[in-house]
């Protein structure tokens, strides 16, 4: 098998950990999936990095005859789909194989959301750790939730961009495009009472550190594996199912909060950092499911009547 297309796999799952701050499953999966792509394009003498849209569209019906469930098809093709989007991107190849290939419809899935009590149980989580690890992991909860940053816009933060205690952050986002991302007081606090035990996490041998989440691994600072992990284990003593936590759902519920608060559709755009209104609209829909379950379920006429 090629080693450029080897690379390219590595490349674009190391994207999906850091961009995109996908679970280690999801990661799995994915490295699954293009392993499978690879398995068929070796029959053929190719390869990610060299085939066509012929031999990727027989890949994808291939997937149909094997008798795979309708998800696991569409997962892999998926996989397929957003790797050469990558690859295109980062200009490895000039043309996308998989693009003229029609993928079956089906409904863009909602972002998954925290209610306003199970982010009160993740927090009280956090801090129930020993103190620096717990005073960092709230931090980075409280952080993510009172701006809607993105993991890597977090985890790129330098230590002085919080060090005067401001109201807000300039933070570059995707395409190096700058915003403005607010902070309430409970981050401002938690930020505060973090940096009394961030030294705990410099790197050996070392008093200072530019990043605002230092770490003593490889890259000097915290990763969004690492990130991941600690909110799987907050989680799990919260009670609350890990698949539901992440950094993007942390990001997802102050998008969704927000609009139930009544936020403007173009505010909350430009607090997320998207270039186009479609991507926020998605919010719409879970808040709108939301509401009409709190209608249903809370108000005394939306009530299932009892009968005598």
């Amino acid at each position: 098998m090629s080693a450029s297309a080897s690379g390219w796999v590595d490349a674009f799952l190391e994207m999906m950990a850091v961009e995109r701050a996908a679970a280690r499953n999801t990661l799995t999966a994915y490295g699954k999936d293009l392993e499978d792509a690879r398995g068929f394009l070796g029959r053929t003498q190719r390869d990610l990095d060299d085939a066509d849209a012929e031999i990727i569209e027989a890949y994808f019906q291939d997937l149909g005859a094997r008798g795979l469930s309708p998800a696991t098809a569409a997962r892999r093709r998926s996989a397929v789909r957003q790797f050469y989007r990558f690859v295109l991107g980062e200009g490895w190849r000039t043309d996308d194989p998989s693009r003229r290939v029609a993928a079956p419809k089906a409904g863009r899935p909602l972002p998954k959301v925290l209610e306003r009590d199970e982010i009160e149980r993740l927090l009280a989580a956090a801090t129930a750790k020993d103190s620096a690890q717990g005073l960092r992991l709230s931090c980075i909860i409280e952080l993510i939730y009172a701006s809607g940053l993105r993991i890597s816009e977090l985890l790129a933060l330098p230590l002085s961009a919080l060090a005067r205690d401001p109201a807000y952050l300039i933070v570059k986002g995707k395409g190096g495009k700058e915003r403005l991302a607010p902070l309430n007081d409970a981050a401002r606090a938690a930020v505060t009472a973090y940096l009394v035990g961030r030294p705990t996490f410099l790197p050996k041998g070392t008093k200072e550190s530019p990043w605002l989440f230092p770490s003593r691994g490889g890259s000097g600072r915290l990763t969004a594996r690492r990130v991941g992990q600690l909110l799987d284990d907050a989680a799990i003593a919260a009670g609350i199912d890990r698949d539901k936590v992440s950094p993007h759902v942390l990001r997802h519920a102050f998008a969704t909060h927000l609009l139930e608060g009544g936020a403007d559709l173009r505010v909350i755009q430009t607090l997320l950092g998207h270039a186009d209104i479609a991507t926020t609209q998605i919010y719409t829909h879970v808040a709108g499911e939301h509401l009409a379950h709190v209608v249903q379920t809370k108000h005394p006429l939306g009530r299932k009547k009892t009968p005598h």
